[in-house]
Order: C-alpha cells, then sequence, then structure tokens
C-alpha cells in the first residue's frame, strides 16, 4: 500500500504544510499555559498561599491535562481506524480550539472563588483529550499520503511544525511580557493568547477542509480490508508485541520534548533568577535550533535509517542537557548556546514516529498508536516536570542525571527492540 515515489510531490507538501500548521496551532493553544504558569498561579490561586505553591499547583492543572489525552486519543483514533482520518483530523482541532477560548475569558480566583481553577481545569481536561487524538492522526495522516523513501523527512517536517506551535507561544508572551507591564499581564493581558489561540484554532479548521482522505484508507475501504471489530481488540489481541517498543520509544521522545519545553524555562525563571523576557528570548531560540533539528534528523532516518538515527539522537541530547545544566554559571551568552545545542540535538522527536508509525498496519494504526502513545506520554507528563523541578531544587544534578536516564532508556530500546515485527 505504500507508493514507490522517491521524492516529495508538490500535493505531498500540501499535506505537510496544512498539517503542520494545524498541528502547530493546536501545541500553541495547548502549550501556551505552561508559558503563563507564573501567572495563571497568580490570577486562579489564593495569593496568601506561598508563590512556590502556587506555581505547583498551576503546574499541576496542566499536567492534568495530560491525562484525558489517552481516553480522547482512543476514542478519535477508533473513529479515524473505521471511519476515516481527515474527519477527526478535523475534529480534534475544533475541540483544542474551544476550550483555549474560554480559558481566555474565564474568571480568576478574586472573582470566582475555587470554582476559577475548577473551571480551568475542566477546560485543560478537554484540550488534553482533543490533544491525544491530534498527535497520531496527524502522523498517520502524513504518512500515509507520502512517500516511503521519504517518510523520515516527512515526520520530520511535520514535528518541526508542531515544535513550531512551542516557538509561537514563546514568541506571543515575550511580546507580551515586553510590551505591557507586569500588573497589566497579571490583570488581563495573559488573556490575549488565550483568546488568539481560540481564533486560530477556528481557521485552522478551515484551512483543513482542502485535505483530501489517505489513499491507503481510501484503499482498506475498497479492499474491504479494515478492522472487522473494535480496532482496540485487535490491538490488544494480535499485536501486544509491539506494546513495549512502542512504550519506550514514548518515553524517550515524551522526556525530551518536558526537558526541553517545560522543565527548562521554569528552572531558568525560579532556580537561576532569570527574568521573564529574557527565559522567553532564550526558549525561542532553543525551539528555532528545535524546529532545524527535527528536519535535519528526519532526513538523516531517511538515509541511516530510523533506528541508528533514534539510538543517536538520544545520547546527543543527553550530551546537551549536561552542557545546558551546567552553562548557566557562565552568562546568558552560554545559556543561549547550550539551549540552540539541545534544541539541535532533540532529533528524537523526528525519530520517534518514523518508527512508530511501522510498529501496527494500517488498519489499526491511529489506534495502536494512539493507545500506546497516549498512555505513556500522559503519565510521563504528569509525573516527570513535577518531579524533576523538586528534585532539581534540592539537587542540581539532578537534571544531566535525568536526561542520561533517558539516554539509556534510548539504548536499551534500539538494542532490544529494533528487530521487532515491522509494517510499512
Amino acid at each position: 500500500m505504500t507508493t514507490t515515489t522517491v521524492s516529495l510531490s508538490r500535493n505531498d507538501y500540501k499535506v505537510i504544510s496544512l498539517s503542520l500548521l494545524g498541528g502547530a496551532l493546536e501545541v500553541f493553544d495547548f502549550i501556551i499555559f505552561v508559558f503563563l504558569s507564573s501567572t495563571i498561579a497568580d490570577v486562579f490561586f489564593p495569593a496568601h498561599t506561598p508563590e512556590w505553591v502556587r506555581l505547583l499547583e498551576s503546574m499541576t492543572i496542566f499536567s492534568i491535562g495530560y491525562l484525558a489525552r489517552p481516553l480522547g486519543g482512543l476514542l478519535i483514533a477508533h473513529f479515524s481506524d473505521r471511519y476515516g482520518r481527515k474527519h477527526m483530523f478535523n475534529f480534534t482541532v475544533l475541540v483544542m480550539a474551544m476550550p483555549c477560548l474560554v480559558m481566555g475569558v474565564l474568571p480568576g480566583y478574586d472573582q470566582a472563588g475555587y470554582w476559577a481553577p475548577l473551571m480551568l481545569l475542566l477546560a485543560r481536561i478537554v484540550q488534553g483529550a482533543a490533544l491525544g487524538g491530534e498527535v497520531p492522526n496527524a502522523w498517520v495522516f502524513v504518512v500515509e499520503h507520502t512517500p516511503a523513501s521519504r517518510r523520515g523527512l516527512s515526520l520530520g517536517l511535520l514535528q518541526a511544525g508542531l515544535s513550531f506551535g512551542y516557538m509561537l507561544a514563546a514568541l506571543t508572551v515575550t511580546f507580551i511580557n515586553s510590551y505591557f507591564t507586569a500588573e497589566e499581564v497579571t490583570q488581563w493581558a495573559w488573556r490575549i493568547p488565550f483568546i488568539v489561540g481560540g481564533i486560530l484554532g477556528f481557521i485552522s479548521v478551515w484551512l483543513r477542509r482542502w485535505l483530501q482522505e489517505t489513499p491507503v484508507f481510501v484503499a482498506l475501504q475498497r479492499d474491504q480490508a479494515l478492522s472487522e471489530r473494535l480496532p482496540l481488540a485487535d490491538i490488544l489481541q494480535k499485536h501486544r508485541s509491539s506494546v513495549v517498543p512502542a512504550s519506550l520509544l514514548t518515553v524517550v521522545l515524551t522526556s525530551t520534548v518536558i526537558l526541553s519545553v517545560v522543565v527548562l524555562p521554569v528552572i531558568m525563571q525560579k532556580e537561576w533568577h532569570f527574568d521573564t523576557a529574557s527565559t522567553f528570548k532564550i526558549s525561542c531560540a532553543g525551539i528555532l535550533a528545535m524546529n532545524i533539528g527535527c528536519i535535519i534528523a528526519g532526513r538523516i532516518a531517511d538515509k541511516a535509517g530510523a533506528w541508528p538515527t533514534f539510538a543517536a539522537y538520544s545520547v546527543l541530547a543527553a550530551v546537551a542537557v549536561t552542557m545546558m545544566s551546567y552553562a548557566h554559571g557562565l552568562g546568558m551568552s552560554a545559556v543561549i548556546a547550550g539551549y540552540v545545542l539541545l534544541g539541535l540535538c532533540s532529533g528524537t522527536i523526528a525519530a520517534v514516529p518514523a518508527l512508530m508509525v511501522r510498529l501496527f498496519p494500517s488498519r489499526v494504526k491511529v489506534t495502536g498508536i494512539s493507545l500506546i502513545y497516549n498512555i505513556t506520554y500522559s503519565v510521563c507528563s504528569s509525573i516527570l516536570p513535577l518531579t524533576i523541578l523538586t528534585l532539581y531544587h534540592n539537587a542540581h544534578w539532578a537534571l544531566s542525571g535525568f536526561a542520561w536516564l533517558v539516554a539509556g532508556t534510548g539504548l536499551v530500546t534500539f538494542a532490544t527492540c529494533r528487530k521487532g515485527q515491522i509494517y510499512d
């Protein structure tokens, strides 16, 4: 069912462009929360509680959003495998945009008391469910539209687009903190990214209407080769051998994203005492490098193979985190250089989906990826940010130590799982 075309066509680039644009906006809607976590902590929680407690409460709500990913992702994946990729691809953006817009107009603790954080939590849960369906569906949608020989590059471009959502969020918050006073940001300006993100999400829904159903799914329908029962039942009974490699791959990918995008900006502000504007400028430089790193890693995966690329980048990311963890003592220039290096060395973000899409057959591909990816991602994302921040507060070696633990996980995965069942 795979095409033998050796280069990306104009239509392939159209599919990738519209997919990554929608994905970038969806990631923006989801991740803007963490970039404004300190302000959200002040707005939605009692002022009399210690600042670090408010921050942990804010980060807890951020993390709980990930817990909704498995159920939402599984439901969306079920309909994607049974009734088509395209419609669910549009649906996830719509469900992400609505709560983002709602969060932009929610009352704070001073106006609504404890109802304020509860409403915020509900909105985050809905967002988590939508994002759980977006990423696996996006991987499969792009892969089923593009040549197998350019799978790494296609997914590298897609992952760069998703990473661009992180940078867009960082740029937006940088602008807000530069243009408005700290008092204005806390009073009302923090709402701007959520409102804008919601509006852009609706625009993305409109743009995705130009996408066509994937040729692979059309062929499955024509040949009546779709799963005859629940796709989840097929996964649990026929493809359990793919569970371990898919889980380990997701652990490495998740940990890389959490370290690069979630944990380091908080550490820069709370532990290294960088001001907010400087933190987000550094984040933008690092995330831009991550975008470039995804494309480079995707191209390498097409040439050298996804498994060797994954193993190499797992180690490179640990080296970069170690260097950056000691860079803050040398000044801001060293931190920027370290963050850029970390971004370029985060190629696992592109190598992992190139492997994941081959672990399950086409008729249950979205369900298989969504089940394992979202459960593993949710567990890691709910636990790791708070754990790493707490450990780092007491022992600064914990950051680099965790990075090398992730690298070890990547090497073990490469050594034990690379000869498993592979599907095109």
